[in-house]
C-alpha cells in the first residue's frame, strides 16, 4: 500500500511534528486577527523584560573611541560596557579560577549567552534603518508587529555599509553609499560583473517566503508578504546586526541568538551555518532557505512557501558572487597581514606582539586573513552555572566557528550570539576565559591593533 508521503520516512515525520510544537506558530483555531491582537497585547511586556536585561548587563551609551572608524566614517564605539558585580574587578575576576568564579556566582551578567528580544517566539528581526530603506526602495515592508529590534543603532555595523569587491578593488565602494536592492542592483553593477555573477545577486536580493514574512496567516507581517532576501540580514554583502535564533537545536530554550555574520572574506572561509555543518558556500546558500528560513521547520515550509533553490542555474550563481565580497582595506597591513612598521603606532606594534604570543589569540587567528577555519570549545559553562534568562538556558555554547578578525571593527556586536558590545568588552571576555592575565595597558595595545586589522 502507498503512504501518502513517499518522500518523507516516518521518523522525519515524527521530528516534523515535535518542531512544529516548538515554532510559536498560531494554534488552527486561531484567526490572523486574532493573533495580531494577542501578541501586540503581549509586546510591551516581553520588550520590557528585554530592556531591563540590557540594562543591568550593559552601559549602552554613545561613547565612540577616540579617532576611530569603519570603513565608511562610522565612529567605533569604545570602552568595556559590560557591567559588573559589585565590588567586582576585571583584575580580580582574571586571577579567580573558574570554578571560584562560578562558586561565587560572579561571572559578569554580559559574558551569559544574550537571548533574543523575545526567545520563546524567535525569528528574523532587523533594524530599523534596514526597515524603512527597504520600505522606501521597495514598498515591502520587513516591520514586526509583535517586537522590535533591541541594540541601538551606534553599537551597530554602519548602514548602508560599502561594498569591495576581489576583482575590482580599483572601484573601491562599488554600492556608492547606496543599500543595494532589486531597484538598483542593475544599474550599479552591470559594468563591473559578468553575467552569472550578476544573475547571482540579483538573487541574493530576491525576496522568498521565510517563517515570519509570508502569505500565511501565523506570519508576524500585518500585510501578506513576499518574505526577505539573503541581504536583509546581510545588507551590502556585510551585516546590519540582524538576529534570528538558529534553527537546528532543540528544545527551543536550548537556541542561539544569531550574530549576523559579515559575507567579507566568505571566499577564504571553509565552515557554514549556525552549527558549521556545511562546508562550501554553495551548501550554505542552498540550504539557508531550507533551514534558516523556516526556523529548521519541515512541517510548515510547504505551506509557507519554501523556495528549493536549483544548484547550477541559481546556487552557483549565487555563492558565486558573495566569493567575490572583500574585506575593508587595512592600510597599515603588509601582503602577509602583519603590521608595517613604517606605518603603524608604537600601541598598535606592542598589540601585535601580544596578539602572537601572551594573549594567545594567534593560536586560532592566525594571518594573512586571521581564522584557522576550525571549530572550538571554550567550556565557558566553567565559568557559571545553569540558568535561565529570559527564555534561553545559558548553558554549554558547544564549539564556536573561528570567524575571520579582517575588518573586525566594522563588524559589531561580538561573538556568536552579539553579547560583547565593544572590542574590549571580547578582550575582556578572552582574558578570563583563556586565563592569558593581560594587565590593562597590554589589553589596551591589543584593542589598538585590532582595530587596525
Amino acid at each position: 500500500m502507498k503512504t501518502p508521503f513517499p518522500s518523507f520516512p516516518i521518523h522525519t515525520l515524527l521530528l516534523a511534528v515535535a518542531l512544529t510544537a516548538t515554532s510559536g506558530i498560531a494554534s488552527a483555531e486561531e484567526s490572523f486577527d486574532a493573533l495580531v491582537k494577542r501578541l501586540t497585547q503581549e509586546k510591551p511586556q516581553f520588550a520590557e523584560r528585554h530592556e531591563k536585561l540590557l540594562e543591568e548587563r550593559y552601559d549602552l551609551a554613545d561613547k565612540p573611541a577616540d579617532g576611530v572608524t569603519m570603513a565608511k566614517g562610522k565612529a567605533v564605539q569604545g570602552g568595556v560596557r559590560v557591567k559588573l558585580a559589585k565590588g567586582s574587578t576585571w583584575e580580580k575576576l582574571a586571577a579567580m579560577p573558574p570554578a571560584e568564579i562560578k562558586e561565587q556566582n560572579l561571572w559578569p551578567a554580559g559574558f551569559y549567552p544574550l537571548p533574543h528580544p523575545h526567545h520563546e517566539a524567535g525569528g528574523m528581526l532587523f533594524p530599523q534603518p534596514q526597515i524603512d530603506e527597504i520600505k522606501k526602495q521597495t514598498g515591502r515592508d520587513i516591520t514586526r508587529f509583535d517586537l522590535d529590534y533591541d541594540l541601538p543603532q551606534h553599537l551597530l555595523p554602519e548602514f548602508p555599509a560599502p561594498m569591495f569587491l576581489t576583482t575590482r578593488p580599483d572601484l573601491g565602494d562599488v554600492s556608492k553609499g547606496q543599500l543595494v536592492t532589486l531597484t538598483n542592483y542593475y544599474d550599479l553593477f552591470k559594468e563591473a560583473l559578468n553575467p552569472k555573477q550578476l544573475e547571482g545577486l540579483r538573487l541574493l536580493v530576491t525576496p522568498f517566503p521565510q517563517q515570519q514574512f509570508n502569505a500565511t496567516d501565523d506570519r508576524r507581517s500585518l500585510q501578506a508578504h513576499l518574505g526577505v532576501t539573503c541581504f536583509d540580514c546581510h545588507a551590502n554583502g556585510h551585516t546590519n546586526g540582524a538576529t534570528h535564533t538558529v534553527g537546528d537545536i532543540r528544545p527551543n530554550e536550548h537556541r542561539h541568538r544569531i550574530d549576523t555574520p559579515t559575507l567579507r572574506g566568505v571566499n577564504v572561509q571553509r565552515l557554514f551555518g549556525s552549527q558549521r555543518a556545511l562546508k562550501t558556500v554553495e551548501d550554505f546558500t542552498e540550504f539557508e532557505q531550507r533551514a534558516a528560513y523556516f526556523d529548521g521547520d519541515i512541517a510548515t515550509a510547504a505551506k509557507k512557501g519554501i523556495n528549493p533553490l536549483e544548484r547550477g542555474s541559481q546556487v552557483h550563481p549565487m555563492a558565486e558572487f558573495q566569493e567575490l565580497l572583500d574585506f575593508p582595506p587595512a592600510p597599515k597591513l603588509t601582503v602577509f597581514g602583519k603590521l608595517d612598521p613604517a606605518k603603524a603606532s608604537k600601541a598598535e606594534l606592542r598589540g601585535e606582539q601580544i596578539f602572537h604570543g601572551k594573549g594567545q589569540c594567534a593560536t586560532c587567528h592566525t594571518p594573512p586573513y586571521y581564522t584557522d577555519n576550525l571549530m572550538h570549545n571554550l567550556q565557558v559553562e566553567r565559568f557559571f552555572k545553569e540558568k535561565m534568562i529570559n527564555g534561553r538556558l545559558a548553558s554549554a555554547d558547544g564549539p564556536i566557528k573561528t570567524f575571520p578578525l579582517r575588518g573586525i571593527k566594522d563588524s559589531p556586536p561580538y561573538l556568536h550570539d552579539d553579547r560583547l558590545m565593544t572590542l574590549e568588552d571580547t578582550v575582556e571576555f578572552f582574558n578570563i576565559v583563556l586565563g592569558t592575565q593581560l594587565v590593562a595597558d597590554e589589553k589596551a595595545d591589543l584593542v589598538a591593533f585590532l582595530r587596525t586589522l
